[in-house]
């Protein structure tokens, strides 16, 4: 991310994001990584995009018995908030987190997704 001061651009990182390690299924990270390809985005900002939909729904049903089985470690980031929200709602739900993450997957808008460059942004 990039500010303006006083005229000049300045390079910073972006506070409202943190990393976070899951495990999550190697078919839906193929997927999402194909998905963000074809819209010039990046899998994290899909995620995102399928999380904030959950939320605003509320609700989730998810059969725990259908748990992938090729899940893998994948690290990215999340907007703070977002995330915090996530983990909440997860265990409200009596789910994991990489649970929620999986079953959002389902519900990402491609028409309000952020682009490859939302990261180079400037404020």
């Amino acid at each position: 991310m990039w500010k303006k001061v006083n005229g000049r651009l300045i390079q910073e990182i972006d506070e409202t994001r943190v990393k976070f390690r899951t495990n999550i299924s190697k078919s839906i990270i193929a997927q999402l990584n194909e998905l963000a390809d074809e819209h010039d985005t990046h899998a994290n900002y899909l995620i995102e995009n399928g999380l904030q939909h959950v939320l605003a729904d509320g609700s989730i049903t998810f059969d725990k018995k259908t748990r992938p089985k090729d899940r893998i470690q994948y690290k990215t980031t999340y907007d703070k908030e977002l995330l915090n929200y996530v983990k909440e709602f997860a265990q409200k739900h009596q789910l994991f987190i990489n649970d929620v993450i999986e079953y959002s997957t389902k519900y990402i808008d491609l028409e309000h997704i952020k682009s490859k460059d939302y990261r180079y942004r400037v404020e």
